[in-house]
């Protein structure tokens, strides 16, 4: 277990850095920085890289979409523009439609504030794939990420994340890695998997770091 846990420390300092924080939103349990969120776990469903789906949410959240008020006020070539800056071009013209219909539907459904989804869902992770553009692994990265948030969810680790897990030889029961460290640093932790998941330098560099 020791060694386990130091090489989750390692994970989590040297390759923890969630999504949301790449993307210069600050999570907290506010309708702002979840839709924000919401907007992150659509962009980085397409198949396109994390680093453009989250170069692209920072040019959306830098030209005021911060809410789904604000971006249903918004036009669909501003979209489109916004997109085009973060270099988001591959499926700018698709994706700005499906924020304009979800920022409609959030609004419509729950008045502009996901929390409102959370306090009368039993499975977060299905009701957020009525959503256009966000399907199970968009819907994985959004409860991933906000479960530090909404502690009800953790520990929330899907299979690419324990398939990351596994590769640095961490235990895959989501309990057993959430005894590895506090509770804040979980979805540090698992953002760390995923990325050792998908990156053998990652496995690699924390292996030497840990050893």
């Amino acid at each position: 277990m020791a060694d386990q846990k130091r090489v989750a420390a390692v994970l989590v300092e040297r390759h923890g850095r969630t999504f949301a924080e790449e993307a210069g939103i600050r999570l907290k349990d506010s309708p702002a920085a979840l839709w924000q969120l919401l907007v992150l776990a659509l962009l980085l469903s397409a198949r396109i890289t994390s680093d453009i789906a989250v170069s692209a949410a920072r040019e959306l959240n830098k030209a005021g979409y911060t809410t789904p008020k604000k971006m249903a006020a918004s036009t669909w070539q501003q979209r489109v523009d916004a997109l085009g800056r973060g270099h988001y071009r591959r499926y700018d013209e698709r994706t700005a439609s499906q924020l304009g219909e979800l920022a409609e539907l959030v609004l419509d459904r729950y008045g502009g504030d996901l929390r409102a989804l959370h306090e009368d869902s039993s499975d977060v992770a299905s009701d957020l794939q009525q959503f256009k553009g966000i399907g199970p692994a968009g819907a994985a990265i959004f409860c991933r990420e906000v479960q530090g948030v909404w502690t009800d969810l953790a520990p929330y680790v899907d299979d690419v994340a324990k398939d990351g897990a596994k590769a640095l030889g961490l235990p895959r029961s989501a309990d057993r890695l959430t005894g590895l460290v506090s509770g804040q640093d979980l979805p540090r932790l698992v953002a760390g998997c995923v990325r050792a998941s998908r990156d053998q330098d990652v496995v690699t560099d924390v292996r030497e770091h840990s050893s």
